[in-house]
């Protein structure tokens, strides 16, 4: 039995309409591991300090890659 896209019951990742900043994404994997988005967000941006840029690039991929809620 294959599944399809439509079929799928698990949990799904999207960007937050209630818990946003900028764009919702931290708020989004808040919601998804259920965990408060203000430690994502400042864990975000220790790794963009720490990585020396590159949490920009990888929010704004996140950005364009994750869905908005329904």
């Amino acid at each position: 039995m294959t599944k399809t896209r439509g079929s799928f019951k698990g949990k799904r990742l999207f960007k937050s309409k209630k818990n946003r900043m900028i764009a919702g994404v931290c708020g989004g994997i808040g919601e998804y591991f259920d965990v408060d988005p203000t430690l994502i967000r400042l864990l975000w941006a220790l790794i963009t300090l720490f990585s020396l840029g590159a949490g920009v690039i990888a929010y704004i991929i996140a950005c364009i890659i994750i869905p908005e809620k329904p």
